[in-house]
């Protein structure tokens, strides 16, 4: 018979049933090891636990070795082997801890013992791969551990950069003052905004919203703060002029992300404001909700306007458009995760009751947080942001949006 690796150890006193069992064994390939008593045996553990034991041992011994096997953690069934077919010593033997029981002489009934064989190398097979699966899930476990420790020190590093790119709270500029609120729904934010003075006159704020979620959107906002800083420099070394005109402003944002190849479109609000004219000049790439002006006489709408995603097509155009500022006004620019956070279910009832938070008081960031209760949700369903300007100009109280 072709040789097995099986190891089987018999325990038992008498010589001749011991030589019998053994050669039955041998002869169906399994290899045997015989001991007269327990303690002969102990010496086999020590070295090499087998895989099976086949032993003429007492209950309480029986119980010894089977409480030794665990403590060892090993998965070795014990058979019982008796002269007795008393169906009391039986039942001691398998509480005992036993995993079956055959009578002696054990290779009498040749059918029975290779059924019992069979079944608890069956079981022995079935016990090695489920611990050889434990050991595969905890090393996978722990290499998923590490993995996911790596990647929260990434994400830490990532979420620091991002907010480190991002402006000052409570800025004066050039008479305004403005202020934002961004919440990532994860860790890292695809939404991402920035306000900063041109000139002594104007000030440019946008606000965009990524594509998507997490690392790769995240990454198109450095890519945004990157164009950003190169137009202000090219403004301040009168090289181009492309940041004084926001829809060239977003032909920039459009030809250095279909550069990329990494299929990221972006929305974008960009508007510039220049308070010698009083006047409001923007251009919108797909953003939503459009932003709200409000004119402190009580006037509040949605500022009108339209234009294509920014990163999806080669060589689009974009509108420019103008609003009058001839009165003290507040300006509110959103990502469109504030809709999300709406109760109301049609996108014409959620704009409705953000105009209405806003005509009602809602007005300024720490207001408008309070009555959506953004301070208190803590799974957003996208990513919230939030940039208010408010003007100071003619009157306009500096602390309202505070």
């Amino acid at each position: 018979m072709t040789s097995r690796t099986e190891r089987i150890l018999i325990i038992d006193a008498d010589e001749q049933a011991r030589a019998d069992l053994t050669s039955y064994l041998d002869a169906r390939g399994f290899y045997v090891t015989g001991c007269s008593d327990l303690s002969a045996a102990r010496t086999l553990f020590s070295e090499n636990i087998p895989d099976v034991i086949f032993a003429d041992l007492a209950p309480d011994v029986i119980r010894d070795l089977s409480v030794y096997l665990d403590d060892a953690q090993r998965f070795t069934p014990i058979v019982a082997c008796t002269n007795s077919s008393s169906s009391a010593v039986v039942v001691q033997l398998l509480r005992a801890g036993a995993a079956d029981v055959v009578l002696k002489p054990c290779n009498t009934d040749k059918e029975a013992l290779d059924d019992v064989v069979k079944k608890l190398f069956d079981r022995i097979r079935v016990n090695r791969l489920n611990k050889l699966y434990r050991q595969e899930l905890e090393e996978t476990n722990v290499d998923l551990r590490s993995g996911i420790a790596e990647l929260r020190a990434d994400q830490n590093a990532g979420r620091k950069v991002q907010l480190k790119m991002l402006p000052d709270h409570e800025l004066e500029l050039c008479g305004l003052h403005v202020d934002h609120l961004i919440k990532p729904s994860l860790y890292l934010s695809g939404d991402f905004l920035d306000y900063f003075r041109l000139s002594e006159d104007k000030v440019l704020v946008y606000i965009a919203d990524v594509s998507g979620h997490g690392a790769s959107s995240a990454f198109v906002t450095v890519l945004l703060k990157n164009l950003t800083n190169r137009l202000k420099r090219n403004f301040r070394r009168q090289s181009s002029d492309d940041i004084l005109h926001p829809e060239r402003f977003l032909e920039r944002i459009n030809s250095e992300l279909m550069d990329t190849g990494l299929g990221k479109h972006v929305t974008v609000f960009v508007g510039i404001i220049s308070l010698s004219e009083r006047m409001l000049s923007y251009a919108v790439g797909a953003h939503f909700p459009m932003p709200i002006l409000s004119f402190l006489d009580g006037e509040t709408r949605f500022l009108e306007g339209s234009g294509l995603p920014v990163g999806l097509f080669e060589d689009p155009e974009w509108e420019l458009y103008q609003v009058r500022l001839d009165r003290p006004f507040r300006l509110l620019l959103f990502s469109d995760g504030i809709l999300e956070v709406i109760s109301e279910k049609s996108l014409d009832e959620k704009e409705r009751t953000l105009l209405e938070l806003v005509s009602g008081g809602s007005h300024t960031i720490a207001s408008l947080s309070k009555a959506l209760g953004l301070c208190t949700i803590s799974d957003l369903p996208d990513d919230i942001a939030i940039v208010s300007v408010t003007d100071q100009l003619n009157g306009s109280d500096k602390t309202s949006s505070t």
